[in-house]
């Protein structure tokens, strides 16, 4: 789940800027990060965010569901998201 204290800023052609204010840590994210960003609200797994990213984008590879763990992984690290205790 996104961390509710990050702040998104959407800039142009759809990249955007990621910030936690409580580490003041940022991030650059690109149109594909932004689209993975969006679906981290604790009701989409990942493979629902992999579909989400292939029905969006051209030309998605193969590795995409392990490119986008990873991505999800380093935000983690980062501060700028969580994982919702079972």
């Amino acid at each position: 789940m996104a961390n509710p204290v990050a702040v998104l800023r959407e800039e142009f052609d759809d990249w955007a800027v990621l910030y936690n204010p409580d580490t003041a840590a940022a991030v650059g994210l690109n149109p594909v990060g932004v689209a993975v960003w969006k679906q981290l609200d604790g009701r989409h797994d990942l493979p629902a965010i992999v579909a989400e990213v292939q029905a969006r984008f051209a030309e998605v590879p193969g590795t995409a569901e392990g490119e986008i763990a990873a991505f999800i992984a380093k935000l983690a690290e980062q501060g700028f998201v969580g994982y919702e205790a079972a």
